[in-house]
């Protein structure tokens, strides 16, 4: 006897719509979600498809309609609830386009709640393309499997960072000049991580944090790492000691 394919199969596309979702909702999907499920993945009437609205998990849909450029869906059922992703935050000094790209990318796929940019003296790229970055994260969530989007703040420069920061909250900054390893440090969540531009900090920023009573200075290792890479690694060794890989 056959056995039962897979429902949904693992090929099924899996998209954000950032519309509320449920057993009542016909979605519809336009524009660039609309092209990629037409005309790329080729899907038609009856196929099925994941969806997930940042608000209520993931759902399983089918394609009730298709037009040119648009397309409804039937929602069947929830898959998946919101997830709740470790509270930590990634304060990170934006650096050149494809490897903030690639900083973006990475914290989503590995769990981050917040990305922070910080604006520090030394930060080369100081304008943020917001749109491209929300891009960036929702693709990320939709390969990884995410179902909750992490929260893009807006820029802010260092000392602000530091004035208005919450009491509750350690910051782990990674400093090129020395720390302690992560596991030795209490970095139990809330808790966030800071890294630096690709020219680090400078003295008066580092007195500057080494002042502030929340943060906790943090080793990563005997190299010294690119800014892209510190910020990847802090936050897989958080996510080891005190987030949901354990």
């Amino acid at each position: 006897m056959p056995a039962t394919p897979a429902w949904p199969p693992a090929s099924t596309p899996r998209l954000f719509v950032d519309q509320p979702l449920g057993l009542d909702a016909a979605p519809v999907i336009e524009g660039p979600g609309a092209h990629y499920l037409l005309h790329v993945m080729r899907q038609r009437p009856g196929d099925p498809l994941l969806l997930f609205d940042d608000r209520s998990g993931e759902w399983l849909g089918v394609i009730a309609d298709a037009g040119k450029r648009s397309l409804t869906v039937r929602i069947e059922r929830r898959t998946r609830a919101r997830e709740a992703v470790p509270d930590l935050w990634l304060c990170f000094a934006p650096v050149k386009k494809a490897r903030l790209d690639w900083i973006i990318e990475k914290a989503t796929e590995l769990g981050i709640a917040r990305l922070q940019p910080v604006i520090t003296e030394r930060t080369i790229v100081e304008r943020v393309k917001r749109e491209r970055l929300e891009a960036q994260i929702v693709e990320a969530c939709e390969q990884c499997g995410r179902t909750a989007l992490p929260e893009l703040a807006e820029p802010v420069k260092l000392p602000e960072l530091l004035k208005q920061w919450p009491a509750a909250r350690a910051l782990l900054f990674a400093d090129e000049e020395g720390g302690a390893p992560l596991a030795a440090v209490a970095a139990a969540p809330p808790a966030a991580i800071l890294t630096g531009p690709e020219g680090g900090f400078t003295p008066r920023e580092r007195d500057l944090l080494l002042a502030h009573e929340a943060v906790r200075r943090i080793a990563l290792g005997p190299r010294i790492l690119r800014a892209e890479t510190a910020a990847i690694a802090a936050i897989g060794l958080w996510m080891g000691l005190h987030g949901d890989w354990r």
